[in-house]
């Protein structure tokens, strides 16, 4: 409930009768397709300008399981993690996706599911965050990722945040390799105000924005 009490300050949550949070768990992730890593890797470019179709919630499923999801009983992630400490929180800003309300989200990899943290569309929001970027507003989502930096650098101190920069890299391209997969467009950005973003998604204290990746369908 941590979050969601910082939450109260700004944006209206969305909390079911017993204030409890509202979760929502997302279709099981594809594990084969008909698109080769070999095509995704050659595929992959940055995209910037998008249509107008909205998403499905099924290749948002996917492309949150792309970026963080469990792929091993103990705990394993898409991504590699110094230590297994895993650091990053994702978090999804929903604008135009079919059967999501458009509000922020935060991805929990381990039961693979949505916590709606806002409701609202704050798309242009934090395209203003990030120095006015168009794609950020145009995408029909953003995933933000974010680093509680304290979970590596607590064993691995300063080189810690050395880690914890890689990994976020790790994830980031998973979601673009993802994406060229299921043949929809995205960019990594990685100007914007951090200040704001934090205000913007009202993450608790420890918690550091790395990345933005808007996604949205190829015109």
């Amino acid at each position: 409930m941590r979050v969601i009490l910082l939450m109260l300050f700004l944006l209206p949550v969305a909390v079911d009768c017993a204030g409890e949070e509202v979760r929502m768990k997302l279709v099981e992730p594809m594990l084969n397709s008909d698109v080769s890593l070999e095509e995704c890797l050659a595929g992959r470019r940055s995209h910037r300008d998008y249509s107008e179709e909205p998403l499905t919630l099924a290749e948002v499923s996917q492309l949150l399981w792309a970026a963080q999801g469990l792929t091993a009983e103990w705990g394993g992630r898409t991504a590699p993690s110094a230590g297994a400490l895993y650091p990053l929180e994702l978090y999804l800003i929903a604008g135009d996706v079919t059967n999501l309300p458009a509000g922020v989200y935060r991805y929990e990899s381990q039961e693979h599911e949505l916590i709606n943290l806002a409701a609202g569309d704050q798309r242009n929001a934090l395209a203003e965050a990030a120095l006015g970027q168009r794609a950020i507003s145009c995408g029909a989502i953003d995933i933000v990722i974010a680093a509680v930096y304290q979970r590596t650098t607590g064993k691995y101190s300063d080189r810690g945040i050395q880690y914890v920069h890689q990994e976020s890299g790790h994830a980031a391209q998973n979601i673009c390799l993802q994406a060229t997969a299921l043949n929809l467009g995205t960019v990594t950005i990685g100007a914007f105000y951090e200040e704001e973003v934090t205000r913007l998604l009202q993450l608790p204290p420890e918690t550091t924005p790395l990345y933005i990746l808007p996604v949205g369908r190829l015109p």
